[in-house]
């Protein structure tokens, strides 16, 4: 399951998971603008990342995989500009709606003793000065680094891999950061075996 499914990232994450023979549901709020993206492996549905329990809800069949790709932004002139509000917003979509996700599809994989969950994360984690205009997503990504690596603590002793794929660059088709590029990335880091799980991989292009 991928919950921010979008023509981008989000496709070519579907793509690159059903190439190996998964049933991919595609999680979106429109999922109607991205129906030309469906295919005989790929199937969407509504979500929005934004309300737990709803997610919760489109989440309750359960995933062997679990991708975490949605985000939410506030972009402003300076980051002292930035409203108390829309950041809370923000991380809730960021950060809390990850968490919602993680806890919907949780039972399953406990039960089974089995499963990935995969979040997206940015190079703005890493270094949030470098584009001030965008400071709550700076803040949620350094949030869910944080969420993916306690996670990742807790859940690997019980077989279950939570991790990361922190996108150190623009994703842009035909570049070095292009979607089928990073998609890679999540996949290798799916198919770590038990015992040598990472939490991250940083994909530098």
């Amino acid at each position: 399951m991928i919950v921010g499914f979008g023509p981008g990232l989000g496709a070519a994450i579907a793509r690159r998971f059903a190439r190996d023979g998964f049933a991919v549901l595609g999680l979106a709020r429109d999922p109607a603008r991205h129906a030309a993206l469906a295919s005989p492996g790929v199937t969407l549905a509504a979500a929005d990342a934004g309300d737990p329990t709803g997610l919760a809800g489109a989440l309750g069949g359960g995933a062997d995989v679990l991708v975490y790709n949605a985000y939410r932004a506030t972009m402003v002139a300076a980051p002292s500009a930035l409203d108390p509000a829309e950041l809370a917003t923000d991380f809730g979509v960021n950060v809390a709606g990850a968490l919602a996700a993680v806890q919907a599809v949780l039972p399953g994989m406990r039960e089974r003793g089995a499963g990935s969950l995969i979040f997206t994360g940015g190079g703005l984690a890493l270094d949030p000065t470098g584009w001030l205009p965008a400071a709550s997503l700076a803040i949620g990504k350094a949030g869910l680094r944080s969420l993916a690596q306690v996670l990742h603590a807790e859940l690997a002793p019980q077989g279950i891999h939570a991790g990361m794929v922190t996108v150190a660059g623009t994703v842009a088709p035909g570049t070095s950061f292009d979607p089928d590029r990073i998609a890679e990335a999540f996949f290798d880091l799916h198919r770590d075996p038990p015992g040598a799980f990472r939490a991250e991989i940083i994909f530098r292009g």
